[in-house]
Parts: structure tokens; C-alpha cells; sequence
């Protein structure tokens, strides 16, 4: 991905915890993870892989497959 389309698959995971009603913490504690594990990758400092990105979308309780197609869809 590029930078731009990196930009915006991390806005969108970031809008998706937001909707969702729940801060870094909390996304954190549902993940088992510590909150730097959250903070890292909405930053850009961490990248996901394909079984953690399905791991934070469940906790978000969005649809992994649905989230992918809105991010190809609107990306640059």
C-alpha cells in the first residue's frame, strides 16, 4: 500500500474504534494487548498483519471483508 492509502486504511481503522465507542484502552483490553499495541498502529509505527487486522476489526465489530472493500473503494 501506499503512503497515502496507508494513511487512510489507519483513519479508517481509527473511525471504526471511534463509531465503535471505545478508546484505545478499551479497544486494547478486548484485544488482550497492551494499549501501545493500539496506539502503534493507528500512528503508522506498527503495521498489521492479515490475522491481527481480523483480530481488531472482530473487537470493533466490524466486518473485516466490508472494511476492505470501503478502503479499496475510497482509497487514492
Amino acid at each position: 500500500m501506499g503512503n497515502e492509502a496507508s494513511k487512510r486504511f489507519r483513519g479508517l481503522l481509527i473511525e471504526a474504534r471511534k463509531r465503535a465507542g471505545l478508546t484505545q484502552y478499551e479497544l486494547a483490553a478486548r484485544l488482550k494487548r497492551p494499549q501501545s499495541f493500539v496506539s502503534k498502529f493507528e500512528r503508522g509505527e506498527r503495521r498489521l498483519d492479515v490475522l491481527e487486522f481480523r483480530e481488531v476489526a472482530q473487537a470493533l465489530g466490524t466486518d473485516p471483508i466490508r472494511f476492505l472493500r470501503r478502503l479499496y473503494r475510497e482509497a487514492p
